[in-house]
C-alpha cells in the first residue's frame, strides 16, 4: 500500500512510517520544513514538503495521487495559540479530506481526540483553559466535516498520548474510558486501520487494554 499521512514529523507518524515501511508498505509523510525531510528517510518514508496552512486543494491532491490510504495525523502541537488550532487541527483536516476526494483516495483515517465529541460549554472551557477548549473545538468540526464526505473513512480518537514504549494490548470500542496510550500503540492501530475495510464510518476510541491490537480490531 502507498498511504500519505499529513503531520509527517509527528510523533506518531514518524512511528506509523516505520511500521508502515518495515511491512513492505511505502509511506509518505508531508512535512512543513525541508531538513525534517533526512528524519523521514531514515524510517523509509518519502518526504513531501507542503505547508498544509497554506497549500491549495490541487496542490494537496497532487501528494495525494496514486495512494490507496490517506492518514491526517497533523496538530498545532504544545505551545500553539487558539489560532494555530483553527488553522492546522480543523482546517488542514478538511483541507485534507477535500483533496483525499479530489484525488480518488477512499480510504481515510483521521486522528482525533478523546473529548472532541462532548460539548465544550463555558464551563468546561473555564476548567481546561482557552487553547484545549480550541483544540476539541477544531477537532470536532474536523471530525463532522468528515461525516458528511464521500470516503471510507475512520475517526481514531486516543487517550492520553505517552512515549512509553508500546504493549501491543489495547482497548478500542466506539466508547472506553479516558486512560493512557502510547503512541507506539496508536501507530500500529493506524497501521491495520488503513487496510481494514470493516471500520468504515466508525468514530473508535483507543486507550491501553489486554487485547492485542489486531483482535481488539477484529472485534469490531
Amino acid at each position: 500500500m502507498r498511504v500519505v499521512i499529513a503531520g509527517g514529523h509527528g510523533k506518531i507518524a514518524l512511528r506509523l512510517e516505520k511500521l508502515l515501511s518495515s511491512h513492505g508498505d511505502t509511506a509518505v509523510g508531508i512535512i512543513r520544513k525541508p531538513e525534517q525531510a533526512e528524519e523521514l528517510r531514515k524510517r523509509g518514508a518519502e518526504p513531501a514538503v507542503l505547508d498544509l496552512e497554506q497549500a491549495s486543494v490541487d496542490e494537496v491532491a497532487d501528494v495525494l495521487s496514486g495512494a490507496d490510504a490517506a492518514v491526517f495525523s497533523a496538530g498545532a502541537g504544545p505551545g500553539s495559540g487558539v489560532a494555530r488550532k483553527e488553522t492546522v487541527d480543523r482546517a488542514a483536516a478538511v483541507l485534507f479530506a477535500e483533496a483525499s476526494e479530489r484525488a480518488g483516495v477512499r480510504r481515510f483515517v483521521q486522528v482525533s481526540a478523546m473529548g472532541a465529541g462532548e460539548e465544550v460549554d463555558a464551563d468546561v472551557e473555564a476548567k481546561v483553559g482557552e487553547v484545549f477548549a480550541a483544540y476539541l473545538r477544531a477537532k470536532a468540526a474536523a471530525e463532522e466535516d468528515l461525516r458528511g464526505r464521500d470516503l471510507d473513512w475512520t475517526i481514531l480518537r486516543p487517550g492520553r498520548l505517552t512515549d512509553e514504549p508500546g504493549t501491543g494490548l489495547v482497548r478500542l470500542a466506539d466508547d472506553v474510558p479516558r486512560a493512557d496510550v502510547p503512541r507506539d500503540d496508536v501507530a500500529e492501530v493506524l497501521r491495520l486501520l488503513v487496510a481494514d475495510t470493516t471500520t468504515y464510518g466508525r468514530t473508535l476510541e483507543l486507550v491501553s487494554g489486554d487485547t492485542p491490537v489486531a483482535e481488539a480490531i477484529e472485534r469490531l
